[in-house]
């Protein structure tokens, strides 16, 4: 079952249930939560999920894709004391009905609570719209302390976009016992709001059992990739905001000075074809690979068979991927938004780039591709990003509100 199947007895366990609200249980969510269980008595997680996403398993619906509830939730070799529990909720996915979203997901979450006879002590949800609301209004109904994390989008954007958003933003963050950012980045944009309640800065993590070195070449042999060619790797959903199409750009600037290189995107989502046309176009089908969405546990193999890893993105919060590439050893190349330059402040652990800038990608790249690097160096700088060392400060919130 797994190291984290044994629930912790020293002087930090709570002895409490906790209960979690979240937009998935695959990777980020899944890899925390099993970190901190072992603090807790039970865990019950509620993740939304909406049925119509179902639709694109007979249709092309590239934009659904990753929303299908085997992409949303991976129950495998998970610890006893955790239960999962699918929560359906059908909207649109469009602005106008998203707004409307937090009631239905509350009534959702809230049903399930009533059927199931759930006890719990704490409540944690994952990002502030819409399990933070879900998790404000079960806080009024059930008075019981909640926490929720401000992952990305969910604060660096939505309460900004217009003064309804905002609004909803803010309360669901007052409402909050204690609110959990991932970036100093993420607390500048809570900072513009008017919220009260104590925010701490905590970043993501990676399974270290996971996330390792591996050797290179025998990474490349399982995954039939070539030996003699310089791997860049992004590991991402395919949408605008992560900014590969930026990316393939730089290849094909790379690649006026160097043919040796290969470059792979691993993910799915809403610009598959629009960056299958971009390379097409270009002619870059030599150099660049488009491998479709790949098991949370085979990532590793991916990682550890690259040069280099890439982030693009033109926003993000503090992106997990980020701390898997560097547990596995793997320097870092990205842009200069939300935590990414927080993590990437020297230039041993990678380089940090303009985002949007194709010139400054590809030049930054081909410094990367000359350089050698100290693994070690970066090891040892990933440990502090454990999930297990991660879990250990969110139970210091926890212990917090619950006192």
């Amino acid at each position: 079952m797994g190291k984290f199947i044994l629930i912790y007895k020293g002087e930090h366990n709570l002895n409490k249930d906790l209960l979690i609200i979240a937009p998935e249980y695959y990777s980020f969510v899944k890899d925390q939560t099993e970190s901190i269980a072992i603090f807790f008595s039970n865990v019950k997680v509620l993740v939304r999920h909406n049925p119509i996403a179902e639709i694109s398993t007979i249709l092309p619906i590239n934009s659904l894709t990753n929303f299908r509830k085997k992409n949303l939730i991976n129950c495998i070799n998970i610890p006893h004391n955790i239960s999962v529990f699918p929560t359906p909720v059908y909207y649109a996915p469009l602005d106008f009905f998203y707004k409307r979203l937090g009631e239905q997901h509350f009534c959702a979450v809230n049903s399930i609570i009533r059927k199931n006879y759930f006890h719990f002590d704490l409540m944690h949800a994952h990002a502030t719209w819409s399990s933070g609301y879900v998790g404000a209004r079960l806080k009024d109904l059930y008075h019981v302390p909640f926490l929720v994390t401000a992952h990305g989008y969910d604060i660096y954007s939505l309460p900004f976009k217009d003064a309804i958003w905002k609004k909803k933003i803010e309360y669901v963050l007052n409402k909050a016992d204690a609110v959990i950012t991932v970036s100093q980045s993420n607390l500048k944009c809570i900072q513009k709001l008017d919220v009260d309640t104590p925010v701490y800065i905590i970043p993501n993590g990676f399974r270290s059992d996971l996330f390792s070195p591996r050797e290179m070449a025998a990474s490349r042999r399982v995954l039939g990739l070539p030996l003699d060619r310089k791997i860049l790797l992004n590991v991402g959903n395919l949408e605008p905001v992560k900014g590969q199409k930026y990316l393939i750009d730089a290849v094909n600037e790379i690649i006026k000075e160097r043919k040796d290189i290969l470059c792979i995107v691993v993910g799915m989502g809403s610009e598959i074809r629009t960056l299958e046309k971009q390379i097409l176009f270009q002619g870059l089908g030599e150099y660049v690979l488009l491998v479709g969405k790949k098991p949370h546990d085979e990532i590793p193999l991916w990682i550890n068979a690259c040069d280099i890893f890439v982030l693009p993105s033109l926003n993000e919060g503090n992106p997990t991927v980020m701390f898997e590439a560097l547990g596995c050893g793997k320097p870092i190349i990205g842009t200069k938004v939300g935590g990414v330059p927080e993590v990437i402040f020297s230039e041993d652990y990678g380089l940090v780039v303009e985002p949007a800038d194709i010139g400054d990608l590809a030049d930054k790249i081909m410094m990367a591709l000359d350089r050698k690097w100290d693994q070690k160096k970066i090891l040892a700088y990933a440990k502090q990003f454990t999930w297990e060392n991660i879990a250990k400060e969110t139970l210091k919130v926890f212990t917090k509100i619950s006192v």
